[in-house]
């Protein structure tokens, strides 16, 4: 029994739209970046702003990544892509990192050939006001990204983002090198700035890393969210027990699957009505969640399914669960989600 596909719900269709708008929003900002700091480049020769430059045109291929895979994700499965294509969010992260790692192993080149032969920085002026504005517009850019994240919980957007705080903390450094190689007469610790940026993106590059491969290895959702999936579940008593439950994200959507125990005494409609009202429970939850719900008569579900699937939680307190006399929930009508 699957619950409402959640790729045509209203939640789900303004948090694409409001992914979509900030992906736009991200490929303009690094193409303004880029332009400001090839400017400030031509005319200071830093090689903090030569990172700085770097890291922004790979910011540009990022987003322009994220650009494509935010609506590629949203587009519906099809016959080929039963379980919708959320993952082409984490594969695009998957490619972000890389090339984050590339920018990263670029720089840190650079700064250290700087570092043996060290070159004056110029026009320390322009270099200045290009980061100082730079790190503004970034700094607008990572507080769209956040309010959109909060909505779509896009993993390509998180990436995205990832990059542009990077480039906040970054943009720091690189700051004080060009001060220090324009202004203080030493253009060794402008080099050591880019050094400095190079090692804060590879550490970056890691984390994005971990994340996507733990999206597409389909990694279990947090405890505290398995343990919200198992309390509403089982907060209504004729639903005696939760096993075999399996989560994992694709993309936004969190998909869920689970065994449960029910008195075998129920009619089929009983038992559905059941199950459907603990599908509504678990959207009411996760609004963009995809469920699949087994039901297994009380005592007598097959071992060997009892030690499949994720470790369970600790379950919910018995104190609160709903009066047993209570009326089952009506089913909800709509269209059937991908397992179908």
């Amino acid at each position: 029994m699957t619950s409402p596909s959640p790729s045509s719900s209203p939640e789900r269709t303004d948090a694409d739209a409001i992914a979509r708008n900030v992906t736009r929003l991200s490929v303009g900002v690094a193409v303004i970046l880029i332009t400001l700091k090839a400017f400030a480049l031509g005319a200071s020769g830093s090689v903090s702003i030569l990172a700085s430059l770097a890291d922004s045109a790979l910011d540009l291929v990022a987003s322009l990544v994220t650009f494509v895979a935010v609506r590629w994700a949203a587009a519906p499965g099809g016959e080929q892509h039963r379980y919708g294509r959320g993952k082409g969010e984490a594969l695009a992260a998957l490619v972000q990192a890389g090339l984050v790692f590339a920018s990263a192993s670029f720089i840190g080149w650079e700064a250290v050939l700087r570092i043996f032969d060290p070159r004056p920085v110029t026009a320390g002026g322009w270099g200045v006001s290009v980061i100082v504005i730079s790190t503004v517009l970034t700094l607008g850019l990572v507080w769209m990204q956040s309010r959109a994240l909060r909505q779509s919980r896009s993993m390509a957007i998180a990436a995205d983002r990832a990059h542009y705080a990077a480039d906040l903390a970054a943009n720091l450094v690189v700051l004080i090198g060009v001060i220090s190689g324009a202004f203080l007469a030493a253009p060794g610790l402008d080099a050591a700035a880019g050094l400095v940026v190079s090692v804060w993106l590879f550490w970056g590059a890691l984390g994005l890393l971990r994340n996507a491969a733990d999206h597409l290895l389909d990694r279990a959702v947090p405890d505290s969210d398995r343990i919200a999936v198992t309390t509403a579940v089982l907060s209504d008593p004729r639903i005696h027990g939760v096993h075999q439950l399996r989560t994992r994200m694709a993309g936004p959507v969190m998909m869920i699957q689970m065994h449960v125990d029910m008195d075998p005494a129920l009619t089929l409609e009983a038992a559905h009505a059941i199950i459907v009202a603990a599908e509504n429970r678990l959207l009411a939850a996760f609004p963009q969640a995809d469920i699949l719900i087994h039901p297994d008569p009380h005592g007598r579900a097959e071992p060997e399914t009892m030690a499949t699937g994720d470790a369970l939680p600790p379950e919910p307190d018995s104190e609160a669960a709903p009066d047993p006399d209570s009326a089952p929930t009506p089913a909800r009508p709509g269209p059937r989600g991908p397992w179908s």
